[in-house]
């Protein structure tokens, strides 16, 4: 991984350093992993069931993006599900929908940085 793209993956949110911790210090695999979390499906099916009011699916959906971004160091969209999946959980959809404004471009940065020089970097 080179500065550069260290350096969008950081100002997108995400904790290179510690997530290269997390996976023993291997690019290749960090590297894997972001491009998984690109077809990870929770997000859109979040949105969707926010919509459709299913507080279940969209805790289900927001609980699946809370692990995953903690494990890979995603600290803002990590404390953002968070405090969605406790809103969901007490039954505060409202509350819920309403992160959503914080959460929607904090995700598309991270999706779009990672997007960005993922060819070449791996």
């Amino acid at each position: 991984m080179n500065g550069e793209r260290k350096a969008r993956l950081t100002a997108a949110g995400i904790q290179v350093d510690q997530a290269l911790e997390r996976m023993m210090g291997s690019e290749a695999l960090l590297e894997r992993l972001l491009g998984k979390f690109l077809e990870d499906r929770n997000y859109p099916a979040l949105r969707s069931a926010l919509e459709a009011g299913d507080l279940e699916g969209a805790a289900a959906a927001s609980h699946a993006l809370k692990g995953v971004c903690g494990n890979l160091s995603m600290a803002v969209l990590y404390d953002l599900f968070t405090r969605q999946v406790a809103a969901l959980r007490q039954g505060g959809l409202a509350e819920a929908r309403a992160l959503m404004e914080e959460i929607a471009p904090a995700y598309s940065a991270v999706t779009a940085a990672i997007g960005e020089g993922a060819d070449g970097a791996r």
